[in-house]
């Protein structure tokens, strides 16, 4: 009976572990090819998305735009800076919360 189920779990084991492995050498071997040959289709998008990236970094902002889309940009901004008062629209707000005073309780 003992030796039964040693043999059982021996076969499990043997089992899960041929899985593994066969699972890792798959999975290896298809990022191995990814980045040996690459699929024209997703070059020339990764190579699109380089080049915009690059662009972008260049200008600083938004690439290849207009001066008529400067022009509605810079009005919107005046319109929520009028409308929620002033500031910097372009960073996060700094909260400042103070912490509360709290009397204790005479027994």
């Amino acid at each position: 009976m003992q030796l039964h189920r040693l043999f059982q779990l021996s076969a499990l084991l043997r089992s899960s572990v041929s899985l593994t492995l066969r699972r890792n050498v798959a999975l290896s071997a298809v990022v191995f090819n990814k980045a040996r040959d690459m699929d024209p289709v997703q070059k020339l998008f990764l190579d699109k998305i380089r080049d915009y990236s690059a662009k972008s970094k260049a200008s600083g902002g938004i690439v290849d735009a207009s001066p008529t889309y400067q022009k509605n940009l810079n009005e919107e901004i005046t319109k929520l800076e009028r409308l929620y008062g002033g500031g910097d629209l372009t960073k996060f707000p700094d909260f400042k919360f103070t912490e509360p005073k709290l009397d204790e309780a005479s027994k």
